[in-house]
């Protein structure tokens, strides 16, 4: 149950990223709940997952998903450079990830 609600954690710390870029964009107040709504959520789930989870391990993966996420969306709907060095290095951390999932 900890690894499902770090996951939908981490799913909504790149909803709440993309809301940022979005409020910097339209600076109206639908954009600003869901940026708090967002963020909120993920820190909801993110303290259900840590408290069977060692604290290290939950913040490493939490951000390890927004990071990661946050850039593959920037690439998607922002046109951010698609470097390979970019997506090799994005590939490291999600495999940082899985690597604590493995051994925890």
């Amino acid at each position: 149950m900890a690894w499902i609600a770090l996951i939908i954690a981490g799913l909504f710390e790149m909803l709440g990223v993309f809301m940022i870029n979005r409020l910097h964009d339209k600076r109206n107040w639908q954009s600003f709940l869901l940026l708090v709504f967002s963020f909120g959520v993920s820190f909801l789930f993110l303290s259900i997952a840590m408290t069977t989870m060692p604290m290290g391990t939950a913040y490493a993966i939490w951000t390890g998903i927004g990071a990661s996420g946050g850039a593959i969306l920037s690439m998607v709907l922002y046109n951010e450079p698609r470097e390979v060095k970019r997506i090799i290095f994005i590939a490291m951390i999600i495999g940082a990830v899985i690597g604590l999932k493995l051994i925890s």
